[in-house]
């Protein structure tokens, strides 16, 4: 399965994952071949970044 390319779709996508599968980011990226860090820049790109306390990203 391909992750979304929209920021905004990747979000909710993210999320949902982390909330629904994953104990973290890592693992999250892991499971779908991509770097933690290209999906952290992304995310940050448009306000968010990741918080390991709450497993989600969340708004800046």
């Amino acid at each position: 399965m391909n992750i979304p390319k929209d920021p905004i779709m990747l979000l909710s996508f993210v999320n949902t994952q982390l909330r629904d599968n994953y104990h973290g980011l890592e693992e999250l990226a892991a499971s779908y071949d991509v770097s933690a860090d290209e999906l952290t820049e992304k995310l940050g790109g448009v306000g968010y970044h990741y918080s390991a306390e709450q497993n989600q990203f969340v708004r800046v």
